[in-house]
């Protein structure tokens, strides 16, 4: 694993397994790294190839490959720092009962 650096973003290439399932129990996306490489606050990873779109009631699992971009220094403590704060944008909500409001 190489350490981060303060200014130069370190990239590099693994092979992965994407599952994708889109059916009525489930509508997930999964991405497993092969040789397990410590994924850190404020990494990127990105699945390379074209759009997988797996149609209704199926379950799909692809041989892919996956760029790992190393966060810089900087970027990491600044994503330690504000990450808690952030957290809740992930999430949406939304309750109706189906009557016009």
């Amino acid at each position: 694993m190489t350490a981060p650096s303060w200014f130069r973003k370190v990239r590099f290439e693994v092979p992965c397994t994407v599952e994708v399932e889109h059916t009525h129990e489930s509508l997930h996306a999964h991405v497993e790294l092969r040789g397990d490489p410590v994924i850190g606050p404020g990494d990127e990873v990105i699945v390379l190839g074209e759009p997988i779109e797996v149609p209704f009631g199926e379950r799909a699992v692809l041989q892919r490959r996956a760029t790992v971009v190393r966060a810089t220094r900087a970027e990491e403590l600044w994503t330690r720092l504000t990450g808690g704060f952030e957290f809740m944008e992930l999430l949406e909500f939304s309750f109706t009962s189906g009557r016009r409001l």
